[in-house]
């Protein structure tokens, strides 16, 4: 298949013998012959060199609910701009935003509004954001252009913020470690199986991206499990998830549980049921996570924050909207205990 796109020498690679190449920006660890393209599709050998095919390239730029990430315990109740590039390195069968993460594979296309960082960073500050969000599709294979808005950002006073699949090498962390502020890694499953079947990649990558961000860096980390009925939902299943995330993330690590609704290859399977969720949410707290909270079902009562010491509701949400705010200076006002990650 061949591609085209706006050229831009790729970050995290070497050469090989014979003009191959080896990326070292995902955990498929990809080596390219000259003229074919990584796993993403959106990362080319051209010559004996590798180049970002979709640098300068925005195909969705919007301000977002902070909350809408999710992230809870991140400058809450702000916007962030929220912007992406075609491509990613999975292949999730359920993945809501298919027509653009699947586009380089499925069409051999490359599509997006050539904005610069300069633009990008303009439009976040015009907007009332306070931050910049690489989201919809993985920000890991549009990194040469992360990089580039995430230090302007920084110099405008704006955070950064990344919505990722955890497939990050510890090198592509290292890079993005003084300007990347927070994270939300979608921790699919906690099945190989799972993931070399739905996804076309493996777990063990996802929990060492986790492991490594949790202890050896200052980004704000929370975790998402979407819910697939009869998939990854087992209660044995989320005992060793949650199980995961609190001796290698910690107990304040906030885990999103998410609704499920037919998606993509997953059109005809059904939405998930209440009752797993709130089971879920039942094994989250029972294994010591301090914050666990439901998504993707307005009106439930585990969308707010609650005091992880005193348990009074601290933050009280409607959707991604929020209602009541009632932290002071990062702490719990009947307690005094200091609230994760404010």
């Amino acid at each position: 298949m061949e591609l085209t796109g706006t050229l831009k020498q790729a970050v995290l690679w070497e050469p090989l013998g014979g003009k191959r190449v080896h990326c070292r920006l995902c955990s498929f660890h990809c080596r390219i012959a000259d003229g074919k393209l990584g796993h993403c599709s959106v990362r080319k050998n051209v010559d004996g060199k590798l180049y970002s095919l979709n640098y300068g390239k925005v195909v969705a730029g919007n301000p977002d609910p902070i909350e809408k990430k999710p992230l809870f315990h991140f400058l809450p109740g702000s916007r962030s701009f929220s912007i992406a590039a075609v491509g990613c390195n999975f292949r999730c069968e359920f993945c809501q935003n298919w027509q653009i993460s699947q586009a380089a594979l499925e069409t051999g296309r490359i599509e997006g509004e050539p904005l610069s960082c300069e633009q990008i960073v303009e439009v976040a500050i015009r907007t009332g954001c306070k931050s910049i969000a690489y989201t919809y599709t993985e920000p890991t294979i549009f990194m040469e252009l992360a990089e580039e808005c995430g230090r302007q950002a920084k110099e405008q006073g704006l955070a950064n913020v990344f919505v990722s699949n955890g497939y990050m090498t510890r090198e592509a962390i290292d890079f993005a470690a003084d300007w990347l502020d927070g994270i939300n890694v979608d921790l699919k499953a906690f099945s190989d199986t799972y993931y070399r079947g739905l996804c076309a990649a493996r777990l063990q990558p996802v929990l060492d991206c986790i492991t490594y961000i949790a202890k050896h860096t200052r980004i704000w980390m929370e975790i998402t499990t979407l819910l697939l009925p009869g998939q990854n939902d087992s209660e044995e299943e989320l005992k060793k998830l949650a199980g995961f995330l609190v001796s290698e993330a910690g107990p304040d690590v906030p885990w999103h549980i998410s609704r499920f609704y037919p998606q993509y290859k997953y059109a005809e399977s059904e939405a998930t049921p209440l009752e797993t969720m709130r089971r879920a949410e039942e094994i989250g707290k029972a294994a010591g996570l301090r914050y666990v909270y439901l998504g993707n079902v307005p009106g439930e009562k585990s969308e707010n924050t609650y005091c992880g010491s005193c348990g009074r509701m601290l933050i009280e949400r409607m959707g991604y909207r929020i209602v009541a705010n009632r932290i002071k200076d990062s702490k719990c006002p009947h307690c005094g205990t200091q609230m994760a990650g404010f």
